[in-house]
């Protein structure tokens, strides 16, 4: 049977790229495209000491090529990872990172926080939302349950210490960090950057909680976290993008077709929690 046409909705929808990490960033525009997205994450720089980078560096060929694939497919940049704020961070380092962000047109660039020091890593993260700024950028950090920075409250902390930044919210994350709904409502609007969607059981197998992030997400409407919740608990037109990496399924899908299942997993999510708010149970912070 021939799927039927995707919905449009007004904020931008994103694929990003954990999802699919093993599609070369200009090939990934090009799924995000036909599978019907507005725009990517891209992953510029490695989120772990053991990956390994895609040459994406200023001035590099596969630079050039994904911004020509943006241009011609009308996909924009949503997000760029990763700056890993660690306690020996060369924050100056990081600056061919900001610079490819900017070639892309990118509105963020991701921190994790890897540094036990909170108060140390704050700074740097000033610093990093300062460097972002001339660029056009924001710096946004996320928390997560095996990383230094674990709650919302730290993170929010952290962005609000800085001059512009913000923090990012992850379904999975929001989850195994304990936040509850009802937080999210609470957070200020101007620190909240986008959302990013995934599905799970609502408590973890066991096991590598990293593990579960990186290789073992369902795509959302798979599994039992409060995705309507989340969604009402933000502002309308904040951006969602979808970052649900399923090893499992990468023997049975192509990329493109995992792809095409990932826009449509996200359509009928949307829908559901529309047909919530219009029966007036927006607030309403389960589902």
């Amino acid at each position: 049977m021939t799927p039927g046409p995707l919905m449009r909705w007004d904020r931008v929808l994103a694929l990003d790229h954990l999802t699919l990490l093993d599609v070369a960033p200009p090939d990934f525009v090009g799924l995000a495209a036909g599978a019907g997205f507005d725009a990517v994450g891209l992953r510029i720089a490695p989120a772990t000491a053991a990956e390994s980078p895609w040459p994406m560096s200023p001035g590099s060929r596969m630079l050039g090529q994904t911004v020509r694939r943006c241009r011609d497919s009308g996909v924009t940049v949503l997000d760029t990872e990763t700056i890993r704020l660690t306690a020996d961070v060369d924050l100056a380092a990081s600056e061919p990172v900001l610079e490819t962000a900017a070639r892309l047109n990118a509105r963020y660039i991701t921190a994790i926080g890897d540094d036990p020091d909170l108060g140390r890593l704050s700074d740097r993260f000033g610093r990093l939302v300062a460097m972002a700024s001339p660029y056009g950028i924001r710096a946004v950090i996320e928390f997560m349950a095996y990383k230094t920075v674990r709650t919302l409250d730290d993170a929010l902390a952290i962005a609000a210490q800085s001059d512009g930044g913000g923090i990012l919210l992850d379904a999975l994350h929001v989850q195994r960090c304990g936040t509850e709904i009802a937080e999210i409502i609470r957070v200020d609007p101007g620190l909240l950057s986008y959302l990013q969607l995934c599905d799970a059981p609502v408590q973890p197998a066991g096991g590598d909680a990293a593990a579960e992030a990186r290789t073992d997400r369902l795509l959302p409407g798979e599994g039992g976290l409060p995705l309507a919740g989340l969604l009402s608990a933000v502002p309308p037109a904040t951006p969602v993008a979808i970052e649900a990496p399923r090893l499992s399924l990468r023997g049975e899908l192509t990329p493109a077709q995992f792809a095409a299942r990932a826009r449509r997993s996200l359509d009928r999510v949307l829908t559901r929690w529309q047909a919530r708010a219009e029966r007036g149970e927006e607030n309403d912070v389960a589902g």
